[in-house]
């Protein structure tokens, strides 16, 4: 492989993005800048991968979820049972730490008490479950009232875990709220004392890919499990990189104006754009310090892109990054907010850093920690324990065997690294959930940017599938 073969190869990619990315910055500017500081140097030898699965911190508990008995026999109160039950089901099914008793070897009955339920027919073959949740849910006096139980299979002197009556307006909405609260506090309950996510929200890009690539991108939103979609933004134009404030009060994002790319914050509580103020250069990729008073963010107001920190309303500005190659795509340690990692072409192809917020002591995590590039990396995502980062990573970019971008999250400590999507396509901008055991990201299997959509799965790499239909990207997950 020479140097001439790795420049064609990296003009090609260039020109890939800018046709694919026109309406906005994507990394081709990045690309550009990395080809004129790219050496002759051969790639590097992948490092070993970490052995084993990164942990949920609990041993997987066989529950069984009983359809909850009707209180009244409306049509209303039927339809809302039906999604209470299969969202319920759902949420348990994908918290990571069940093993989820098969309907079909569910006991026929359907107890809504506690004096209604014999717990031997669900200890016993073939539930053989250790847990069980049931309860009744109904219509009584235009609210929706639900009794839920968390009863320990095997105890049968005290076996109530866990009692919950909710009161709510009837609508669908409610009946799946409902069952997303019941079911973190079952998950909160046997999970080891973390938090469950059903509750939670993603937020992400929604494509409208227009005529000629001449389309917008707007903000949008949804539930943890691709539920509720709906707009945030409508500008009318290009924006992207949306992160939400710890507090989930604000959405502070990049948007395409008259001075370029530029960050704005949005007002979740007052539905609107509030003031933030905009400066030369172009300025993208915000991240909210897990304290909410500050962002860190890409600005080029210098003229070369670094990392900039400010308060949270834009201002008391400073670089933390000072280096010849484009910095971008900062991320705080949520664990400390002490550290940030990002992406860095100092050395040539963007790599994964990491450093301490008052600049010092800068690392690179990616590569095979010898200076010399090793594939293509993109949007770091540290998880909430603080012990990983999750990124996209090309190892094989460049001459040689053709590869593909796929999710990997590295431990932090040891540099050992797990790649968790294999073949799927392009893999990027991965974000982890609140309780460290989810990974949402975006995938489009053809490669087009107006084919990705979002997908979410356990941190081991299993229990994938697809939150959206095409047209979505860049997903950020809420802090709670």
């Amino acid at each position: 492989m020479d140097r001439s073969t790795c420049t064609s190869r990296l003009r090609r990619r260039i020109r890939s993005n800018r046709q694919s990315c026109s309406t906005g910055p994507c990394h081709w500017a990045l690309l550009i800048l990395a080809l004129a500081a790219l050496t002759a140097a051969l790639p590097a030898q992948a490092q070993d991968t970490i052995n084993g699965n990164i942990s949920n911190g609990v041993n997987t508990i066989r529950i069984a979820v009983a359809n909850f008995k009707p209180l009244a026999g409306d049509p209303e109160s039927a339809a809302y049972k039906q999604t209470f039950d299969a969202t319920l089901y759902a949420d348990l099914a994908s918290a990571g730490i069940f093993d989820i008793v098969s309907k079909s070897l569910m006991p026929p009955t359907m107890p809504g008490a506690p004096s209604e339920i014999q717990l031997p027919t669900y200890a016993s073959a073939p539930a053989n479950a250790a847990m069980v949740a049931f309860g009744s849910l109904g219509v009584v006096g235009n609210k929706l009232v639900v009794n839920g139980f968390l009863f320990d299979a095997k105890n049968l002197q005290y076996p109530q875990v866990l009692a919950r009556q909710y009161s709510e307006d009837p609508t669908d909405d409610s009946a799946r709220q409902v069952a997303h609260r019941f079911a973190d506090e079952i998950i909160y309950r046997l999970g080891g004392g973390t938090p469950g996510i059903a509750e939670t929200k993603i937020f992400y890009v929604k494509i409208n890919p227009g005529k000629d690539n001449t389309g917008t991108k707007e903000i949008w939103e949804m539930d943890y499990d691709g539920a509720n979609q709906h707009a945030i933004t409508h500008l009318g134009t290009v924006s992207m990189s949306p992160h939400v404030s710890p507090d989930n009060t604000r959405v502070a994002f990049e948007s395409l104006g008259r001075n370029g790319f530029q960050i704005k914050m949005y007002s979740l509580i007052l539905g609107r754009l509030v003031n933030f103020p905009e400066i030369g250069g172009t300025n993208i990729t915000p991240t909210w310090s897990p304290d909410g008073r500050e962002l860190a963010y890409s600005s080029s107001r210098t003229g070369d892109p670094e990392i900039w920190i400010s308060d949270a309303s834009g201002n008391l500005a400073r670089r933390v990054t000072n280096f010849r190659g484009p910095d971008m795509s900062p991320v705080y340690n949520p664990r400390t907010g002490a550290q940030i990692a990002w992406i860095s072409g100092r050395t040539g192809l963007p790599q994964l850093y990491i450093m301490n917020t008052d600049s010092s002591s800068p690392q690179r995590l990616s590569g095979d920690g010898k200076g010399n590039p090793e594939g293509y990396a993109t949007s770091p995502s540290w998880s909430p324990d603080g012990k990983f980062i999750a990124f996209a990573w090309d190892r094989k970019y460049g001459p040689g065997a053709p590869g593909g971008q796929d999710i990997y999250v590295i431990d932090v400590a040891t540099g050992e690294w797990k790649q968790l999507t294999h073949d799927g396509g392009r893999c990027d901008f991965p974000s982890w959930s609140p309780d460290s055991r989810h990974i949402v990201y975006a995938n489009s299997a053809d490669g087009k940017a107006d084919h990705t959509r979002i997908w979410t799965m356990l941190t081991d790499g299993t229990q994938r599938r697809p939150l959206t239909a095409a047209g979505a990207d860049m997903p950020n997950w809420s802090w709670k």
